[in-house]
């Protein structure tokens, strides 16, 4: 585990090394780098990659209290990261929340270190937040601290956190990870307090997505849109949706998985992104694969 000083506050990141291409690998809310372990080790040797613990619930590292921690900001912090790493042609990959960030990244105009763009069932278009597990979220954010710290204390219990307003429609199989999620923000206020931070921002910028979807044109370079067919909370039309908006976009589907797919099918997952590399950055825009 390596660290690194931000402008927000310091953050942790796991970095394999190596002189592959460089894929940067970004988690959603309530979720640390260990989203994508399964992931990494199926791409093992084939890439250098590079997974940063984001300030989204489940790091272990509160930021700056004066620290801004809208969503905006944090992709701010992803950019900010591929500068202070100094990585070049970079493919950055984002599942749920972090497929947000990596679209925001876009939006902002920071991609001059940005070569790909991997979307991976992702919050895109209006759903933001997301489902009636997004909105569930968001609105307990909007509870004072105590209760707020009171509320997130059922998530110890399994049955809580495989509701469907919890991880239960987010992943089949990912409990294990899920539970290992929650004890920073059970342990620390400073970490709630960051969460709740991110979550007020969050529905007071409902139309962030939207208008970064329009930004997506103007990204040139290949991208890769992996979906989860049976996923209930990212709808699948918003992948096909996404894969088209991109001038070199294809569009991957997976089944047998929710949401995090990094958690239900890592090697599918890791079979298409290495694919991905390897391919032709000016394959035929819109192709298909299917997994």
């Amino acid at each position: 585990m390596n660290s690194i000083a931000l402008s927000a506050g310091t953050i942790d990141y796991e970095d394999t090394g190596g002189t592959g291409p460089v894929l940067v690998l970004l988690h959603g809310l309530l979720m640390d780098s260990s989203l994508w372990d399964g992931v990494i080790a199926g791409l093992a040797g084939g890439c250098r990659c590079i997974a940063p613990t984001l300030p989204l619930g489940a790091h272990r590292r509160p930021m700056r209290a004066d620290a801004e921690l809208s969503l905006r900001a944090v992709a701010g912090l992803v950019a900010e990261f591929l500068e202070r790493l100094e990585l070049r042609n970079v493919t950055l990959a984002g599942n749920d929340t972090g497929g947000a960030l990596a679209q925001l990244v876009v939006a902002a105009g920071r991609t001059d270190r940005v070569a790909r763009i991997v979307l991976v069932s992702c919050d895109a278009f209006d759903n933001f937040p997301p489902g009636a597990t997004g909105r569930a979220l968001v609105a307990t954010g909007r509870l004072p601290p105590v209760l707020f710290g009171l509320f997130m204390q059922q998530m110890r219990l399994r049955a809580v956190r495989r509701l469907p307003l919890a991880f239960g429609w987010l992943t089949r199989r990912g409990d294990a990870a899920t539970a290992r999620w929650i004890r920073p923000l059970l342990e620390d206020a400073r970490v709630r307090r960051d969460l709740v931070a991110t979550l007020r921002t969050a529905a007071a910028d409902a139309g962030a997505l939207r208008a970064a979807a329009e930004a997506l044109g103007r990204f040139e370079g290949p991208a890769l849109v992996v979906w989860a067919s049976e996923d209930r909370v990212m709808p699948p039309a918003h992948g096909r949706r996404l894969a088209g908006l991109f001038p070199d976009g294809r569009l991957v589907e997976v089944a047998d998985s929710y949401t995090l797919i990094p958690l239900d099918q890592p090697a599918v997952l890791a079979r298409v992104i290495g694919e991905f590399l390897r391919s032709d950055a000016t394959a035929t825009t819109g192709a298909r694969l299917h997994a």
